[in-house]
């Protein structure tokens, strides 16, 4: 599902994969899709083009920072034919094969350019010593710490 997802979004795009964070991918779903989307979209958490809403969704939004284009890609669920669907090698290779517009609709939609990735400063927990992104650092009195010490120390019985 997610790579016939990802090829037509990336299609409607023009085939662009990105090298840096030229093309963004929000996701819906945090499912096996999302795996397809990253190898053949190129967008990763770690560049910070790979966006995740936790809706639950079988939808996948491709933006073009060239272009400005976007588009969403909605999995259709297509009911396979009566001798695939209960073979599940059978029900892969038909999805693999099926016309796209019998599995996917694709609307162009518009979307805000979503921010570029930032990178923060790194701080180490006053508790554990690892080192955290400073958007997560929790005070605990005067501490700095990183939200499991932080969520811990807040569970922790009183004595």
């Amino acid at each position: 599902m997610g790579y016939r997802m990802a090829l037509a979004g990336l299609d409607a795009l023009s085939g662009q994969k990105a090298v840096d964070e030229e093309v963004v991918a929000i996701v819906e779903n945090d499912a096996c899709g999302v795996d397809a989307v990253q190898l053949l979209s190129g967008c990763t958490f770690g560049k910070g083009n790979l966006v995740f809403r936790d809706y639950g969704k079988s939808v996948y939004t491709f933006y073009s920072r060239k272009t400005g284009k976007s588009i969403r890609v909605v999995w259709r669920d297509p009911q396979a034919p009566g001798e695939v669907a209960e073979d599940r090698a059978a029900r892969v290779d038909w999805i693999l094969n099926a016309p796209e517009q019998n599995l996917v609709r694709i609307q162009a939609v518009h979307i805000d350019a979503p921010p570029r990735a930032r990178i923060h400063e790194s701080i180490l927990c006053n508790q554990c010593g690892e080192s955290v992104m400073s958007t997560r650092i929790r005070l605990l009195g005067e501490q700095q710490v990183c939200i499991p010490c932080w969520e811990q120390s807040n569970t922790a019985p009183s004595v």
